[in-house]
Order: structure tokens, then sequence, then C-alpha cells
């Protein structure tokens, strides 16, 4: 008989997501504090942050396995890993990493039929856009101190949605600090649009038109900076959709602007 758990901690809220979709949140016994939980749902303990976890009320639920993102929380997943705990460290880095990593914890809690219509869901929602023409230049910024341009699977979303990337060639760098990106070089990319999503705290548009020598960026100019919610893009799951679903109405917008 295959192993299916039954007290599942999410310490990513990308899969806590995903379990609530797959009609198996009956299974998850806590869950990280960036996972708000839908309406009329039940409440779960939240005993970690992302990077911070209590491990004694972890110890304390009985998991019989939890479920981390990235190498973020490598050494959290070690030390859970050392305290005799099932670790499912996830990695997921590109769109098609993401698919994989949701069609895997389908199967693990046994809700692959429930899982092939939200995956049919997910690929017809992020198909790329037909255009022809003008693909509008765009910076998408991860974090402003340092700026830090988008990991992979949202440059995939930028060229998808009908943007050119302008940092592309960043895409393959899997860590945040690879992705550094200096003021010069965004001046000299002229990005069109700025999306901006800074890791769990508000994006302020004013301080992006404010920094210095910025008024000569496109997207300064006509004041097109786009706050997008971190759930909707900075998180590797099914939400992803709801992310890419503003990309395109701006991207298409801006393009029929031009």
């Amino acid at each position: 008989m295959s192993f299916s758990p039954q007290r599942i901690v999410c310490l990513s809220a990308e899969i806590a997501d995903w379990l609530w979709r797959l009609d198996a949140w009956d299974r998850v016994v806590d869950v990280t504090v960036y996972f708000p939980a839908p309406m009329d749902t039940p409440r779960k303990p939240r005993v970690s942050g992302f990077s911070t976890v209590n491990l004694g009320e972890i110890i304390k639920l009985h998991p019989d396995l939890v479920i981390t993102l990235s190498d973020v929380q490598a050494e959290l997943a070690t030390a859970l890993m050392k305290l005799g705990l099932a670790v499912l460290a996830t990695n997921q880095r590109t769109l098609t990493e993401t698919e994989t990593t949701l069609a895997l914890v389908a199967r693990i809690v046994n809700r692959e039929a429930a899982a092939e219509k939200w995956l049919a869901e997910f690929q017809r929602r992020l198909a790329p856009v037909k255009i022809g023409g003008h693909r509008p230049r765009v910076y998408f910024e991860e974090w402003n101190e340092p700026s830090i341009a988008g990991i992979a699977w949202v440059s995939e979303m930028i060229e998808r949605a009908g943007g050119e990337d302008v940092f592309a060639g960043l895409r393959s760098r899997r860590s945040a600090p690879e992705r550094i990106v200096t003021t010069g070089q965004i001046q000299q990319a002229q990005p069109e649009i700025i999306f901006a999503s800074w890791c769990g705290k508000p994006v302020c548009a004013d301080a992006i038109v404010n920094r210095n020598g910025w008024s000569d960026v496109p997207a300064v100019r006509s004041r097109r900076i786009f706050e997008i919610p971190g759930e909707e893009i900075l998180q590797p799951g099914f939400q992803l959709v709801r992310g890419f679903e503003r990309m395109k109405q701006v991207i298409e917008r801006v393009r029929l602007a031009t």
C-alpha cells in the first residue's frame, strides 16, 4: 500500500492553496501565516512564517509530512528531517516545474482525478497570447533594496502575456542575489512597463518614480508602474493564473496605445 499522508504541515502558501483546491484541506494541520484561507474554510494553526518556524509547535502536531519551498527553507527542511520528520522539499523555478510539482503533490494525497481539472485550467489560462508587432519592454522588480529582477517563472509569464522581459537573460539565475540589477542597467533597458511585488511589503510607486536618474525611464514618465499581489506572482502555484491575467491586461493596453 502506498503512503498517503493524513497530517500535513504546509510551510509554503502555494501548496496550502493547492491542497484546498484538491479538497484535501482536512489533511492539513498547520499552514504558513502567508496563506489567507478562503472564507468558510476551517482555520488551521499558524506556527510558521516563511523563513522562521516554531519547530516545537510543529512536533506537537505530529505531522506525517512537512512540505517546504525553495533554497530559502533548505536549512529548515534539514532541521525537520533531523527531528525525524518526513519532508517534501519543492524547488520549482519555471512554469513547467510548477505544473510538475502540483501534479506530484496531487499524487501524494491521492487526488490525481481532482487535479486533472485544475491542471488543465492552469495550462489554458497561462497559454501564450498570440500577437504580432510591438511587444512592450517590461521590468519586473521582486525587491527594491537592492533591485532584484524577476525569477524564471515571472520572466516566462511576461513573455507569454505579450511583453518583452528586459532582463530575460537572468531567468536562469535561481537565487535572488544572482538577479540583482543596478540603476544604470534598468535605465539602459528603458522598460515601458514596471511590474513590482516586494516579497511581503507594499510597493511604493512614488518611491520608484523618485529614484535618482529614473525620469528618463519610459515607464516612469508615463506612470506605468503596477503592483501585483505577492500571492499571484511570487508563489509558484495555481494562483499564478491571476497574476498572469493582470499582466495580460496591462501589456495589451500599453501595446495598443503605442
